[in-house]
């Protein structure tokens, strides 16, 4: 087993003035408005201005690790030379895009060099005749960056510098056969950087294949959540889920945020109720084309939408700023994954809130993520309808406080106004100011129930239903088994074809974990998922019949736990 290196770096940078940058290199820095660097930046830039070992850097998602290892790997890249010089790995397009353009500002005055980004969905045509024009980066997703060695349209024996970005959720996607393949074919006196928010067994089994005696660099606690993030939890019953996330929303009236849910389908519904019960929110899912996709993200990145509903894959990648608050509407049956949800909010030095509606079976996976983290959940009655109703007054009173008058525009309309309003008192005018922007709350939460007590009752309830159950089907002779029997031998629907994969819940593969599987794929975001059925050992779901050919043979190269999984039709 490999050891790391111990790294102390006792030189704190106060601006981007470093020994060594070029200057054209610090002029675009300051363009951006970079004054003080991030921790990680702070010590990752001089470690690789100083010396040409492989490195290791832990730290959150959104701390500023496009700067730390871009800054360097463009001072040290040479424009003359036309070729691949340095090759990004990252998980999804979205990250990809998104590096692709950081890199950009940070060549601003370096006109020669040139970034391309590469990555599925995406014409490969295009993308072949851009690598035969000469590039000096290349970013990319896995699977393409396979597709593009495949057709000898990349030559990676040029490469001098390789960065893993977001190391641990490549992994997460089944993309450990990829990077194997694609390490192979990087000259093996690279430079390796390796950029992860946790370090499970299986990153640190990257390093220790492809890595020499790496520097490790942790900002924060290993595999620990930012300081910046407190972690609040709402136990409710599955039927009150919902109410609690608009209790939430209602009792944080500057919200800017994720709800993160389990399925496109999921996702599609409660963006669709927030919307009709007159929230601001949109839905990120697989099902959105990519001109979609972008269209809601350049809303959201704007403002324009404060509450984004999304999926853990549709969401990989997303780089906004100022979040307010994640909202996990499901806890992710991966318990890293609440890291890198949570990691959204809480940058650059701003405080986030990471908000779990957690099920009453959810008490063991939350000591799971608290022992992960590092952190214990903040446990908290649902917000009451009087507490918003006073939460929403004095926002509304805040926001009254600070609002700019344009007193040139203004002025004109006064004297009617006045006129109009001169037979109420000062009193009167603020009861009727504060009625016609506050009723709709006072109206829906004044017969409210508390929710807390719902639940206790719910639960009690619960218990009774699952003795009940457990009694029927005793009498009636059902067992596990027999129902996975069932389960195997269903037929599709018409217009259906019925599919088996080799795993199942003892595998910890649920619905989601089975929806990613698809979506990593190159069809993955045209693909219809109909029924989904799980056993112990056994997974059987239905799509479209025109579609099974073509995933039957995407998912020939998917991954899921570091083994292959085998999907055949049944």
């Amino acid at each position: 087993m490999f050891t790391f290196a111990p790294f102390f770096l006792d030189f704190y940078m106060t601006n981007f003035e470093i020994q060594g940058l070029n200057p054209e290199i610090l002029k675009a820095v300051k363009d951006l408005g970079f004054e003080t660097p991030m921790p990680v930046q702070a010590r990752v830039i001089p470690a690789m201005l100083e010396s040409d070992a492989d490195i290791i850097a832990l730290a959150q998602t959104g701390t500023g690790k496009t700067a730390a290892f871009g800054l360097p790997l463009i001072n040290m890249a040479d424009a003359s030379r036309s070729e691949v010089q340095v090759l990004v790995l990252c998980p999804t397009r979205e990250l990809c895009l998104q590096i692709t353009s950081d890199l950009n500002d940070f060549c601003k005055y370096l006109p020669d060099l040139r970034v391309l980004p590469v990555y599925g969905g995406s014409s490969i045509e295009k993308q072949i005749g851009a690598l035969k024009k000469g590039v000096h980066f290349v970013v990319a997703t896995p699977g393409r960056m396979l597709d593009l060695i495949r057709r000898k349209a990349v030559n990676l024996g040029t490469v001098r510098n390789v960065v893993l970005d977001e190391a641990d959720e490549m992994l997460n996607m089944g993309f450990i056969e990829d990077l194997n393949d694609i390490l192979k074919m990087v000259p093996k006196e690279r430079r390796t950087l390796l950029f992860s928010a946790t370090m499970p067994d299986r990153v640190a089994g990257i390093a220790e294949n492809y890595m020499r005696s790496p520097l490790e660099i942790v900002v924060g606690a290993r595999n620990s959540s930012s300081e910046n993030v407190k972690h609040l939890c709402y136990t409710v019953s599955s039927k009150d889920k919902y109410n609690a996330l608009k209790r939430v929303v209602d009792y944080n009236p500057s919200i800017y945020g994720i709800v993160f849910c389990r399925t496109k389908r999921e996702t599609g519904e409660i963006a669709e109720k927030l919307i009709r019960d007159g929230y601001n929110a949109e839905a990120l899912h697989g099902d959105l084309s990519q001109a979609q996709r972008d269209y809601v993200m350049q809303k959201f990145r704007i403002g324009n939408i404060k509450l984004l509903v999304a999926t853990d894959v549709a969401a990989r990648g997303l780089d906004v700023s100022n979040l307010t608050h994640i909202i996990n509407y499901n806890l992710p049956d991966d318990i890293e994954t609440y890291n890198h949800r949570s990691g959204r909010t809480g940058r650059a030095g701003k405080t986030g809130v990471s908000v779990a509606i957690a099920g009453l079976k959810d008490k063991s996976k939350l000591k799971q993520i608290e022992k992960n983290i590092a952190k214990s959940f903040e446990h908290r009655d649902v917000p009451k309808g009087r507490d918003i109703c006073e939460k929403q007054l004095f926002s509304l009173i805040e926001r009254m406080e600070r609002v700019d008058v344009d007193n040139k525009e203004i002025d004109s309309y006064l004297p009617v106004i006045f006129k109009k309003l001169e037979w109420l008192d000062k009193e009167d005018i603020v009861r009727r100011f504060v009625s016609l922007e506050f009723n709709r709350f006072l109206n829906y939460y004044k017969d409210a129930e508390d929710l807390e007590a719902a639940r206790m009752e719910s639960a009690d309830g619960e218990r009774k239903k699952r003795g009940r159950r457990a009694e029927k089907a005793e009498r009636e002779g059902r067992s596990e088994k027999f129902n996975d029997e069932q389960k195997s031998v269903r037929k599709a629907e018409k217009g259906y074809t019925r599919l088996h994969l080799n795993a199942g819940k003892k595998d910890g593969l649920y619905p989601n974990i089975l929806i990613e599987l698809i979506n990593q794929t190159e069809c993955g975001n045209q693909i219809k998922v109909g029924k989904i059925d799980l056993t112990k050992r056994d997974t059987y779901f239905e799509i479209r019949s025109d579609q099974a050919k073509m995933l039957l043979k995407d998912l020939k190269n998917v991954f899921y736990k570091g083994r292959k999984v085998t999907v055949s039709a049944v």
